[in-house]
């Protein structure tokens, strides 16, 4: 009981992750009719901003201690971080080590900047384009993101650490009345699950419960009726990349202490996530997310020493085997509405 515990937390530690990815994806296929393959470039950005509020809170300056001497009795020379500087030792020492959820201030202005760029500069002049159009042009966008990233920041992955107050692990092995110590899970996987989860129900509460999200979604299912209203839909359409992109850049933030960011990521990611929408059936919100928790806890299941033992490279796998299973049985996905992609 307890592995298999262990592994469906697996699971949805990996299925926050593709299903926060897979909702962007969704948001913008749904309003824009776009297959946005730059949506991992985006996820990636998010990562890499966390890197960047990392080192700019790591910024020192050099002073002069008198409490330290060299051998011959001169001050020291030592590096001060600017925000221990400004807000004192202590408190600059805690900024400092809750850098990852400090990066938020730096994700929500820079996506809702990038993805708005991105839908105004390039995607919107290929809404009327053949989907394998748009996936070109979005695949190379992400190839070029890509290297741009590596050209600021190199191509190896760089380690952002976690708050120290999240390092370590969570006896739930007590809480669930097992044995202490028969389920330990790292701390900083249950907050990303947790934290996926409130962005997740934030997304569908807002297109839910407000004006706003209650036109997009009116737009989604007929997009020239609402324009006849004398709804400005296309505006809307350009905020709504610009929210997929800031659910994509937040999924990577709080992710880069769990995988360290490198300019590859994305494209890692992309792939299984386009797979999930696919699966959980295009421009289906609540299919993406559910698709997303399913392959995550499939595929960790399937990364299983017992598992491999059997099917060895089952767990490189088993996410394109259910797709394929799933889309030869039900074509639209688990969740796909009538008419999507089917022109």
């Amino acid at each position: 009981m307890d592995v298999i515990l262990v592994q469906i937390l697996n699971g949805l530690d990996k299925g926050a992750a593709y299903a926060l990815i897979a909702l962007g994806l969704t948001l913008i296929f749904g309003t824009l009719g776009v297959v946005n393959f730059a949506h991992g470039a985006l996820f990636m950005i998010g990562a890499f901003c966390a890197v960047t509020m990392q080192r700019f809170l790591n910024l020192s300056q050099t002073v002069i201690d008198e409490t330290q001497t060299d051998f011959l009795g001169n001050p020291l020379k030592v590096e001060v971080p600017y925000v221990q500087s400004w807000f004192g030792e202590a408190a600059g020492a805690a900024i400092q080590d809750w850098s990852v959820p400090l990066s938020i201030l730096l994700v929500i202005p820079v996506m809702l900047f990038v993805g708005w760029a991105m839908e105004r500069g390039l995607i919107k002049h290929f809404y009327k384009r053949p989907h394998a159009d748009q996936i070109l042009v979005t695949f190379g966008l992400a190839i070029v993101i890509g290297e741009i990233i590596k050209a600021f920041y190199g191509a190896n992955p760089i380690q952002t650490p976690m708050p120290s107050a999240f390092i370590g692990t969570i006896d739930l092995g007590t809480w669930l009345g097992m044995d202490p110590g028969a389920v330990a899970y790292p701390m900083w996987r249950m907050v990303y699950f947790f934290f996926a989860a409130a962005v997740i129900a934030a997304v569908f509460a807002f297109l839910q419960f407000t004006t706003f999200g209650m036109v997009v979604r009116a737009g989604m299912a007929d997009r020239e009726t609402v324009g006849m209203l004398g709804i400005d839909i296309d505006k809307r359409f350009t905020l709504m990349f610009g929210l997929a992109a800031c659910v994509a850049g937040l999924a990577g933030m709080m992710y880069a202490p769990i995988l360290s960011p490198h300019y590859n990521i994305g494209m890692d990611f992309l792939v299984l996530s386009f797979v999930v929408v696919v699966v959980g059936g295009m421009g289906s919100l609540p299919g993406a997310v559910l698709a997303g928790f399913v392959l995550g806890i499939l595929q960790s299941f399937a990364s299983m020493n017992e598992v491999k033992a059997i099917l060895p490279g089952i767990d490189q796998i088993i996410i394109y085997l259910v797709a394929i299973i799933i889309l030869l049985t039900r074509p639209r996905g688990l969740m796909g509405r009538k008419g999507v992609m089917e022109e």
